[in-house]
């Protein structure tokens, strides 16, 4: 095993895309570690402690679902589902139990890299900007949580409080997708029938004042029919 700067835990039973990611995340300079059970990826996530998951649903022993449930109980390593699985219910389910991203198959290697830079950003993005300070920076957005003041290009963006609020939880988050009930739970509380369209109006004002035209989503991505995350993309 070389001394790469990442290690990345493949749980995977199909030899053929196990194989395939190893051989692209390698190429790209990652450390990785390989298993075909949940009961195996659990040893392995133990044993090893990376930096980051790529996780397929459908593995022989369990579902991919409770291994997530076993990350989360007590760790936040970065998890990216890898699933043929289409049916928004399980991305929301996976989404909701703590991945922080789903990707689904067939995919491109140019995405599933780029979707495991963003993850590990993330996490950098965490230990150097809110751990060490009461500011959030990424590029040119900064969020004062002091002050609850959001500045774009070292302009001052005035945001009500509610969407304020929406803000600061994606940007505790950047990297990782938040869906809508997750989001609706933590800024409201409750999830009642107009609570989507509450959050897409919220969300589209934050957008408008954040300057995003068609093709440019100025740091808030919207996952369609899944949620929204913050990113520089």
């Amino acid at each position: 095993m070389n001394n790469n700067k990442y290690k990345i835990l493949i749980i995977e039973d199909e030899n053929n895309i196990r194989n395939f990611i190893t051989a692209l995340l390698e190429a790209n300079n990652y450390q990785i570690i390989t298993a075909e059970s949940c009961s195996s990826g659990q040893m392995m996530f133990n044993s090893y402690r990376p930096d980051l998951i790529i996780l397929d649903l459908g593995l022989p022993d369990k579902d991919g679902t409770e291994f997530i449930r076993y990350v989360r109980s007590e760790n936040s390593t970065p998890i990216i589902v890898l699933s043929a699985r289409t049916d928004e219910k399980d991305k929301v389910e996976a989404l909701d139990l703590g991945a922080n991203d789903y990707v689904t198959k067939p995919f491109g290697s140019a995405e599933l890299v780029a979707r495991i830079r963003s993850a590990l950003r993330s996490t950098r993005i965490k230990s150097d900007s809110i751990h060490q300070s009461e500011k959030f920076v990424l590029e040119k957005l900064v969020i004062d949580y002091d002050s609850r003041r959001v500045f774009l290009d070292k302009t001052e963006i005035k945001l009500t409080q509610t969407e304020y609020n929406i803000v600061a939880l994606l940007s505790e988050h950047c990297g990782k997708v938040l869906t809508y009930s997750s989001i609706i739970s933590s800024i409201w509380g409750y999830n009642d029938y107009g609570s989507k369209k509450k959050l897409q109006v919220n969300m589209a004002n934050i957008r408008k004042k954040f300057g995003a035209t068609p093709g440019n989503d100025c740091y808030i991505i919207n996952e369609l029919g899944v949620g929204y995350r913050m990113d520089k993309e």
